[in-house]
């Protein structure tokens, strides 16, 4: 009896299985992660985080990776929260930091917009999303639950690799989903 408990100590088996790493804040994940996960995605990329703007700072020549994705039939969209809405605003309240929520939204619009128009490159907003944000590639993804008061660097992260139906992948995947359906384009080229 002892090894079936040991083995089930180690090994994972129930819908934890799905967790590949977790990071107690976001920019614990390394930006070789991210890189990985960009470049390796063929099918779809959704980068559904409020702001979305530490993307730009952290993954160099972004613009030009998901030109390339795209090109080669990869659908890239962006979930953000509208930079003029009411709950943008509380937020930015409730951070109380000089680079406003609302702007580090206008630095992401404004990277699109410079993108051009690009064929398979979608942006919507969404305000529903403030506490959540997922970023999805193919079958992995990126859950960063936000905690309270906390930016979205400092609140914790998960890995996630789709194993099967309904799982923890599933869950995360059918809100952004949802969320999706229900924003509003963005105005940017792309779009």
């Amino acid at each position: 009896m002892l090894w079936p408990r040991a083995v089930r100590d180690v090994v994972k088996t129930g819908p934890e299985r799905e967790i590949v790493d977790a990071y107690p804040y976001r920019n614990a994940c390394p930006t070789s992660v991210w890189s990985r996960l960009i470049d390796s995605a063929e099918k779809e990329i959704t980068f559904a985080g409020y702001t979305n703007y530490f993307l730009w700072q952290e993954q160099s020549r972004l613009a030009d990776r998901l030109k390339t994705k795209t090109s080669a039939g990869c659908a890239v969209r962006f979930l953000i929260g509208d930079p003029d809405s009411d709950v943008t605003r509380r937020r930015e309240v409730v951070e109380g930091v000089p680079l406003t929520v609302g702007t580090r939204i206008r630095i992401t619009l404004d990277a699109l917009e410079r993108m051009g128009a690009v064929e398979g490159l979608e942006a919507r907003f969404s305000d529903e999303h403030i506490a959540l944000s997922v970023f999805s590639f193919d079958d992995e993804m990126l859950v960063t639950p936000h905690l309270s008061s906390l930016l979205g660097h400092e609140s914790p992260m998960l890995h996630l690799r789709r194993l099967g139906d309904d799982g923890l992948y599933d869950r995360f995947a059918g809100h952004v989903t949802a969320l999706w359906e229900s924003g509003r384009p963005a105005a940017v080229s792309g779009s």
